[in-house]
């Protein structure tokens, strides 16, 4: 739900700003704790299993190769870009856009994400928990989605908070919900423990992918509680298999 600024610029601004940042020698997640809690299981089969594989990154890629552009324009990836390049793309049962990924750290206040470490941290998220509280950046894998505007409407596309969200990056395919919403105008964002599954630096502010991401939101597909993460690996899975023709 913040202003976004492409993760990059904190790199750049290091030159002007370096007290702000630490000495540039210090690697891009120093003074960022990862959160002590244990791998995640993943529910799906396994990969690599003989018998019944998960869907690999190779075969979603396929689905996507080309666009059928449901968006009004394109968006940008960061604040600080003028030209706008990313459109949202439709089929029948997902939509797609292929971006960069900048990390939320909103939410839940953690030894990752807080104002120390984020000077854009807010206490709050688009979407709530089963509870009523701020997701958790640090723990879920969650997609942050642009707010409804003139370009694209999520909603009208069949998604909402809960909706789950296949991400590729570099060959591995993750399962996430959309949990947070940010400007009308910028696409491209990520929990930070979304990155960390992905192997993506989640630095809130030097960490983040500058390419090579790519969003697959499948429609009508909330799971509950928004913070199941079994629930989304599950689901993910099962539509994965449907997306690709193997279910």
């Amino acid at each position: 739900m913040r202003t976004r600024t492409f993760a990059l610029t904190a790199v750049t601004s290091a030159v002007c700003g370096a007290a702000l940042l630490g000495p540039a020698a210090l690697p891009a997640t120093a003074g960022v704790p990862v959160p002590d809690i244990p791998p995640d299981t993943r529910v799906g089969p396994a990969p690599g299993d003989v018998e019944d594989p998960a869907v690999s990154a190779e075969e979603l890629l396929a689905e996507v190769r080309s666009c059928r552009q449901i968006s009004r324009g394109r968006y940008r990836t960061d604040a600080n870009r003028s030209k706008a390049t990313v459109p949202v793309c439709g089929t029948t049962d997902a939509v797609f856009w292929k971006a960069d990924m900048d990390i939320d750290c909103d939410g839940r206040k953690t030894k990752a994400c807080n104002t120390k470490s984020d000077p854009y941290f807010q206490p709050q998220t688009a979407f709530q928990t089963s509870r009523g509280t701020p997701l958790d950046s640090a723990r879920l894998p969650f997609v942050v989605v642009p707010a409804p505007g003139r370009i694209w409407d999520y909603r009208k596309s069949g998604l909402t908070g809960g909706s789950v969200v296949a991400v590729i990056h570099k060959g591995q395919v993750r399962y996430a919900v959309i949990g947070d919403t940010g400007p009308a105008g910028i696409i491209g964002e990520g929990s930070y423990a979304l990155a960390q599954e992905l192997s993506i630096d989640p630095h809130p502010t030097t960490g983040g992918a500058a390419s090579g991401v790519t969003y697959i939101a499948f429609k009508d597909s909330r799971i509950s509680p928004i913070e199941s993460r079994a629930k989304a690996e599950r689901r993910g899975e099962a539509l994965a298999r449907a997306f690709v023709g193997r279910g």
